[in-house]
């Protein structure tokens, strides 16, 4: 996919310097007394595929929802290109480039495919307010960018031939590449994805390595959380591994494999 086929918001420059793109020191977060998240600290270059990995209950998806926006630290800094996120709501991170998948998928499931896309579109509207009670041509120009646009990006999930149907009817696996091309719409710089594979047989799932590593081509900088090991050593440039909340290894996926402490908690003696 090169030139005017490829959506504008799978290319992202390369980093200039070596500085983390997104970086956290010290996240805590506690629901009662479970200590779901302890003491954290990691950092992410940017242009780099960061796997998160650990057992169930390790803490992964709630440091996920941490970075996102969706819970707010007990302790503890989080900086995204030099924006301190500590505060901000979800929707706010959004704007500056953070978007996310969820391991339970969340579409508009009575909107249509196309609709579903076209949705995320909304922060980057550029036309008067008031276009969008009298409609003119200015919301016309902005619709139909949209829509070709999010055409562009079903595209690349395989999912054109699927714009006019319903969300709701498309089976499992195509639902996640749905997800995927939504959060895409919103043109993150930092793409988070918890637990893609969830669900897919083989091929879906060799579908989906494809689809990340033409992201990572493109630039773009992605932090997954995924439980299939073979993904995780295809794709990952580094792995943090978590155990009860907190770190227990950070290296490349080969040296995760080979780690006593890895083995012992997550792999498997």
């Amino acid at each position: 996919m090169t030139g005017s086929d490829r959506p504008a918001a799978l290319t992202h420059a390369r980093p200039a310097t070596a500085a983390p793109f997104f970086c956290s020191e010290g996240l805590n977060k506690r629901f009662g007394g479970v200590q779901a998240v302890r003491d954290i600290a990691l950092s992410v270059q940017q242009g780099e595929v960061f796997a998160i990995i650990g057992p169930n209950g390790a803490g992964k998806s709630t440091l996920l929802n941490l970075m996102s926006g969706v819970y707010q630290p007990d302790a503890g800094r989080m900086v995204f290109d030099d924006v301190d996120l500590v505060g901000l709501p979800a929707h706010k991170r959004a704007r500056l480039g953070l978007a996310r998948t969820f391991q339970k998928i969340r579409l508009f499931k009575r909107l249509s495919v196309l609709g579903n896309v076209a949705a995320a579109f909304h922060i980057h509207h550029d036309i008067p307010p008031w276009q969008y009670v009298v409609h003119g041509a200015a919301f016309a120009r902005d619709q139909e960018r949209c829509r070709a646009e999010a055409l562009k990006l079903l595209g690349f999930v395989g999912l054109e031939a699927r714009a006019p149907m319903l969300a709701a009817s498309l089976p499992y696996g195509e639902q996640r590449m749905l997800e995927l091309a939504r959060a895409l719409a919103t043109s993150p710089r930092l793409l988070m994805l918890d637990e893609p594979a969830a669900g897919l047989n083989a091929a879906e799932v060799d579908r989906l390595l494809e689809r990340i590593r033409l992201l990572r081509e493109g630039g773009m900088t992605i932090i997954v959380v995924e439980h299939n090991m073979d993904l995780v050593m295809q794709i990952a440039d580094r792995v943090m591994v978590m155990d009860y909340g907190q770190h227990l290894f950070e290296g490349p996926p080969g040296e995760a494999q080979r780690n006593a402490a890895v083995i012992a908690a997550y792999l498997g003696a």
